[in-house]
């Protein structure tokens, strides 16, 4: 069977079922497991590699006024892999390509290959898309093994949290200009790791909010999960977010409980490495009682210099 990945969470979803051989095109974001960057990339990018944030998020909105995704299918890719299972999503309408262009493409297609299309809005559902894909790939069986391996650290950190007396206020920001609160999967991580999201809504979208939102919430633990952002591209944006009035005065900010992770690689996808971020943030939130296990990152907490620093113009 050849598989096309369509989002970089597909492609891990389709690697943890040990399908991993029979992936023949990714899209340009694919890049975990590494071996995945190596092969043909099905999908191009109408995001400038030097954009702003900004400026993304300008693009953004143009593109959802106008029901275009921000990126596109290389047909003659495509065409020459010959697909039999074409694995996308439903669930955002710019992060990937669209859905009705997907569907004229497999009808296009040689063959017409299967299309599976996920929309995980919680981390249960995310396990959902594993049984689905590994029903799609005649090998339902698999899934099986992987989920119980998933749940089992996912109880883990549940029962260490039960213990817990204190659960402090959290906000998760998936973007610094403009300020977006977590949606989705994000606050039920929070919550499983042993923090109150007062902001974002569990299984419910992100969306742009007012910085008086999170001044009046006074969160005691800031987490920056910008999506789609590396740690190193997310730093660059920390002199914006200083420059928001009242960030000095957070209760986050005066302690130095102000972190940034890397959504790209985590956060924002929705495959297995969901729960990897519930260990990360776990640890972030509650060092003492959840450890890191071993090979995940340390989030990267932010200096006093770099809180109190002057943000340039």
């Amino acid at each position: 069977m050849n598989i096309v990945s369509l989002l970089p969470s597909a492609t891990e979803i389709v690697c943890e079922l040990g399908l991993g051989d029979h992936l023949v095109g990714v899209t340009h974001e694919c890049d975990y497991p590494p071996f995945v960057k190596a092969l043909p990339k099905v999908t191009r990018t109408l995001i400038p590699h030097d954009a702003s944030s900004r400026d993304i998020d300008s693009l953004v909105r143009q593109r959802l006024r106008t029901q275009r995704a921000l990126y596109t299918l290389d047909m003659t890719v495509l065409e020459n892999l010959r697909p039999d299972l074409i694995v996308t999503q439903a669930l955002c309408d710019v992060c990937a390509v669209a859905e009705a262009e997907v569907t004229a493409a497999a009808c296009s297609l040689p063959g017409q290959p299967t299309v599976v299309n996920l929309e995980p809005t919680r981390l249960s559902e995310v396990f959902d898309c594993l049984r689905l894909v590994a029903a799609a790939a005649g090998v339902p069986h698999r899934a099986a093994e992987v989920i119980d391996a998933l749940q089992a650290r996912v109880a883990a950190v549940k029962a260490r949290t039960e213990g817990l007396r204190f659960r402090p206020r959290v906000v998760v920001l998936e973007w610094i200009d403009p300020p977006f609160c977590s949606g989705h999967w994000t606050p039920e991580l929070v919550r499983l790791a042993g923090g109150f999201e007062g902001i974002g809504r569990e299984a419910q979208p992100s969306r742009t909010m007012s910085w008086t939102e999170v001044v009046a919430f006074h969160p005691e633990v800031l987490v920056i999960a910008c999506c789609g952002f590396t740690t190193e591209r997310t730093l660059q944006d920390i002199p914006i977010l200083r420059d928001y009035p009242g960030f000095t005065d957070l209760s986050c900010t005066r302690t130095g409980r102000v972190y940034v992770v890397d959504g790209n690689a985590y956060f924002s996808r929705p495959g297995p490495r969901l729960v990897d971020s519930l260990e990360i943030l776990a640890h972030l939130l509650h060092p003492e009682v959840h450890p890191l296990p071993s090979g995940l990152p340390l989030a990267r907490q932010l200096t006093r210099a770099e809180l109190e620093a002057t943000a340039r113009v």
